[in-house]
C-alpha cells in the first residue's frame, strides 16, 4: 500500500558562498595534472586537503598520502599539500634529488613571505594560530627556530615573552574565526603598542566570506549543519561563528549518513554551509537526504561572490 503520509514541512538555508575554495581547488588540480603527467603512484605529504572524500578519490587515482617525505621513495614525484610546509622540507626534497610540486595555498605563501620579510627586517614574530596544525606548522618553520611565538587565544598574550617588546610582528593562521582572531590582536596590541600587523589581513577571502554567509542564515535557522572534516580548521571554525551568531544547534557533519535526524526534529528551519575543502556534491548529497524526510523548499542566501582563480604551478603546464 502507497504511503500516502503528508511529509513535515522544512525551509533549508543555503549560505553562499560555500564549499570548495580557489587554493582547495588548485591542489586537487595539481594532483590530478600530477598523475596524468607521471602516472601513478604520485606521493602527497599530508592529506592535500582536509575532506575525506576528496582525499579518498584521490587515492582511488594513485596518489599515496604519506605524513613525511621519508616514506617517499626518491624516484616518484612527491606533493606538497595545500597548507604549506616547512622550509626545510622542499630543501631535503632538493637534496634528494626528488621532483616536488608545491600545492600551498598562494593565500598561505603570502603569510609566509610576510613572516620571511618582517624576520630581515629584525623583528620577532607573533603567531595567531592552532598548535599542531599543518599550516602553522608550515609557517612556523620558515623561519629559525625561537623566531616564532605561537597564540592560540586572547590570554596567551600575558605569556609573550619577546626579545624586545619593540621589534614584533604579528601574523595568522588564514582558516581562524574572523571575530576570535580580532580578540586576540586587540590584546597583542594592547600589551605591544608597537607592534606591526598585515598590510591585507591573513585571514584568507574564502574563510571571511563563509564566515559572513553563516552569519547571515544564522537569525533565520533553529539549527545549522556544516560540511567539512573534523581535522578541517575553517570547518569548524564555521560551526563556532554559527553557535556565536546564535543558532541552538550547530553541528559539523562529514556526509549526509552523518546527520543527527533526532537532534534537528521540529525544526522548521535548517542551514546548510561547507567548509572549503568540501565538494558541492557533498552539498547535494545532504540536500536529498533532507528531501527525503520534509518537504523541502531551498533559500540561498548569497552575501558575496567569489571569482578568484590561482594557476597550477609551471612545471605542470609544460611538457615532458
Amino acid at each position: 500500500m502507497q504511503d500516502t503520509a503528508k511529509k513535515p514541512e522544512l525551509t533549508l538555508y543555503l549560505a553562499a558562498p560555500r564549499g570548495f575554495c580557489a587554493g582547495v581547488d588548485r591542489a586537487i588540480k595539481i594532483v590530478e595534472m600530477a598523475l596524468e603527467k607521471w602516472g601513478a603512484p604520485v606521493f602527497v605529504r599530508h592529506e592535500i586537503v582536509h575532506n575525506k572524500f576528496v582525499v579518498d578519490g584521490l587515492r582511488e587515482k594513485g596518489a599515496v598520502f604519506v605524513e613525511e617525505l621519508d616514506e617517499c621513495p626518491d624516484d616518484r614525484p612527491v606533493i606538497f599539500s595545500a597548507h604549506g610546509v616547512p622550509k626545510a622540507v622542499p630543501a631535503e626534497a632538493r637534496r634528494r634529488e626528488m621532483v616536488f610540486v608545491d600545492a600551498t595555498c598562494p593565500l598561505v605563501s603570502k603569510v609566509h613571505v610576510e613572516a620571511e620579510r618582517h624576520h630581515a627586517a629584525g623583528l620577532q614574530m607573533v603567531m595567531i594560530g592552532h598548535a599542531g596544525h599543518p599550516e602553522v606548522l608550515g609557517t612556523m618553520g620558515q623561519l629559525p627556530e625561537g623566531e616564532v611565538i605561537l597564540v592560540e587565544e586572547p590570554g596567551d598574550v600575558a605569556r609573550v615573552a619577546p626579545r624586545d617588546p619593540a621589534k614584533l610582528a604579528y601574523i595568522t593562521q588564514t582558516t581562524l574565526s574572523v571575530d576570535d582572531t580580532a580578540e586576540v590582536i586587540a590584546a597583542l596590541k594592547a600589551r605591544f603598542p608597537a607592534i606591526i600587523g598585515p598590510g591585507k589581513e591573513d585571514i584568507c577571502y574564502a574563510t571571511t566570506n563563509r564566515q559572513a554567509a553563516v552569519k547571515a542564515i544564522a537569525p533565520k535557522i533553529d539549527a545549522l549543519l556544516v560540511i567539512g572534516a573534523p581535522n578541517s580548521s575553517n570547518s569548524k571554525r564555521l560551526v563556532e561563528v554559527g553557535r556565536a551568531a546564535g543558532c541552538a544547534y550547530a553541528q559539523l557533519v562529514m556526509r549526509a549518513e552523518h546527520i543527527d535526524w533526532r537532534a534537528i526534529a521540529g525544526a522548521g528551519a535548517v542551514g546548510v554551509t561547507a567548509g572549503a575543502s568540501a565538494p558541492e556534491l557533498l552539498v547535494n548529497e545532504v540536500i536529498d537526504a533532507f528531501r527525503a524526510r520534509y518537504d523541502v523548499t531551498v533559500n540561498v542566501v548569497e552575501t558575496a561572490q567569489e571569482n578568484v582563480e590561482f594557476k597550477v604551478p609551471r612545471i605542470l603546464r609544460v611538457p615532458g
